[in-house]
């Protein structure tokens, strides 16, 4: 598989974060639209009734600013995952909510837990981890990104700040993880230059050859001269049939 068909755009690009941010505004819409609270849909731990929030609390937000905060994460991210590792991408997300919810659910505190965060670390945990495990030059650059803008999220899969899931943000980060590790995904081969392969030789290297052997451009390669007595002269005679006439 080339470079070119693997890193390729298609619409799910666009269509799957816009989706995913529709969905979780709708829902927040609707709750003051009809002013309802919806909180009893997150998952609720060690709860048969909180296995629900499983599937429905990372729709649920309890603010408009907890709201706002998912959405850039959650939008960058999905586009990434569905342009790096199309793929393979519906399975992470499927899989990783589930791994992340049931997590929340087994370890969590006894509280509602909702929101797209635990998604949103499991988005960053998987990208990150698959580019370094892959060794592709293209997605470990990815990696270094997903750390340079959202490194500081580390902080928060440890109880640092109260009012915060951070089993549901450990949960997604341990859940990409283990995606990152287990789902394979074809990776298109890097390629190699000539003096990358085993049997280049630089010698009939035409770029070297304009070298010396002191590493000094040579503008013109010289030509290589022919000794006198090696030389042969080949004199070919044609017989003129045409004769002048004069009238």
């Amino acid at each position: 598989m080339s470079e070119n068909i693997y890193f390729k755009f298609t619409n799910s690009v666009v269509i799957a974060p816009l989706l995913a941010v529709i969905t979780i505004w709708a829902v927040f819409w609707v709750e003051l639209r009809f002013k309802i609270n919806l909180n009893d849909y997150g998952v609720y731990p060690q709860r048969v009734s909180g296995l629900k929030g499983i599937v429905f609390s990372p729709f649920i937000h309890g603010s408009l600013e907890h709201l706002y905060n998912n959405t850039i994460p959650l939008a960058v991210l999905t586009a990434s995952l569905f342009y790096f590792y199309r793929s393979i991408a519906f399975r992470v997300l499927l899989t990783g909510i589930l791994i992340s919810g049931f997590f929340t659910w087994a370890i969590g505190r006894p509280s509602y837990h909702i929101g797209a965060s635990g998604v949103i670390y499991l988005l960053a945990s998987f990208i990150f981890f698959k580019g370094i495990f892959t060794k592709h030059y293209r997605l470990v650059a990815l990696s270094l990104v997903v750390v340079f803008i959202y490194g500081s999220m580390l902080w928060y899969i440890f109880p640092v700040e109260d009012g915060i899931s951070w089993e549901g943000h450990l949960g997604g980060f341990l859940g990409g993880l283990l995606l990152a590790f287990v789902l394979k995904t074809e990776v298109p081969p890097v390629k190699k230059y000539d003096w990358e392969k085993e049997d280049y030789d630089e010698e009939a290297d035409a770029f070297l050859r304009q070298f010396d052997e002191n590493g000094n451009f040579i503008e013109k390669a010289p030509e290589e001269e022919i000794p006198l007595d090696t030389a042969r002269i080949t004199y070919h005679f044609k017989e003129n049939k045409d004769s002048d006439s004069l009238e």
